[in-house]
């Protein structure tokens, strides 16, 4: 088996942690890391021995020293840094003759997809987009109910996701638009992109609702009707979820009846790895279907509540 050399971008981060356990799961080896926060002791977990740095400058030299040096050369670069840095972050791994593995949104823009290709075919590398609710069984599973049922029906779907933030999120680099893309593109946009691939391109692309830390509105795909709510705020949750102490709800439903996907998502980063590892990973032109809806959403002017929209928003105050 080839062992492949592995960076990292955004170690202190939610979700770097999936990114190591994969890479050490999968016996292949971290040895630079690169965050400006410096409190990463999560390290010590899976790669101790990791050369790690704080400025990208110096980052940067080092993969060029390796790759200059070819014992030890980085093969792929894992990307968990905030959003709006993820279109650099790749650009400086195709510089360092490594392949990228970007966590979503890829980008903030579509237009960004076209230059990012462009740079692929220059380089001969790869950039791969970490899209794990194409991994998860169910969702596997009502895909492919999807495709074997009748071509001509359009489903009703109801997408639910409230997971209430503090006021540290709005202070960060997630509460600043020009960062993360607001909610639609940072909690939202894996959803969109599940939609997307089960049920086809967005037809109709309608807001209902957008502001800081609540959007609703309404997506006509190919094959399904879709009301969509995203909300960081806890008192949208519903009163039998405050009851229980829980503060995420994360509900979708086709055709009334309820998708559980609530659990499964362990070992799906690994997943996802293995399949980059074989040549399967999802492109750039995979995810370009909900950088375009996220980015629609996020320049659209709401309509307020018109037509076809989510329940939860006559409940808005």
């Amino acid at each position: 088996m080839n062992v492949y050399n592995f960076a990292l971008i955004g170690a202190a981060g939610y979700i770097a942690p999936r990114h190591m356990k994969a890479i050490y799961d999968l016996k292949h080896n971290l040895s630079a890391i690169l965050d400006k926060y410096d409190g990463v002791g999560i390290i010590d977990s899976y790669f101790p021995m990791a050369d790690f740095f704080t400025e990208p400058e110096r980052f940067d030299r080092h993969l060029d020293k390796l790759r200059r040096k070819g014992d030890g050369r980085i093969d792929y670069v894992s990307i968990c840094s905030p959003n709006y840095l993820h279109d650099s972050h790749i650009r400086l791994a195709l510089r360092n003759d490594a392949h990228a593995i970007c966590e979503k949104p890829v980008v903030l823009n579509p237009w960004n997809l076209d230059a990012l290709q462009e740079l692929e075919k220059e380089n001969d590398k790869r950039i791969y987009n970490i899209l794990q609710l194409r991994y998860h069984n169910n969702i596997v599973a009502l895909k492919n109910k999807i495709d074997q049922g009748p071509k001509d029906k359009i489903y009703n779907i109801d997408l639910t996701y409230i997971t209430s933030r503090g006021n540290w999120y709005h202070r960060s680099w997630k509460g600043d638009i020009s960062k993360s893309g607001g909610i639609a593109t940072n909690i939202g946009v894996h959803f969109f992109d599940m939609l997307s691939w089960i049920f086809g391109k967005t037809r109709e692309n309608i807001v209902h609702l957008l502001t800081e830390d609540k959007a609703g509105g309404f997506l006509m795909l190919e094959k399904a009707r879709v009301r969509w709510f995203l909300s960081l705020d806890q008192n949208t949750l519903p009163p039998e979820v405050i009851q229980k102490g829980q503060r995420t709800f994360r509900s979708i439903t086709i055709e009334g009846e309820e998708i559980e996907f609530s659990g499964g998502f362990t070992d799906l980063h690994t997943v996802t790895y293995q399949e980059i590892l074989k040549g399967n990973g999802f492109g750039l032109e995979d995810c370009r279907p909900s950088i375009e809806t996220v980015f629609t959403i996020r320049n659209s002017s709401p309509v307020g509540l018109k037509g076809d929209y989510h329940p939860c928003l006559m409940n808005i105050k």
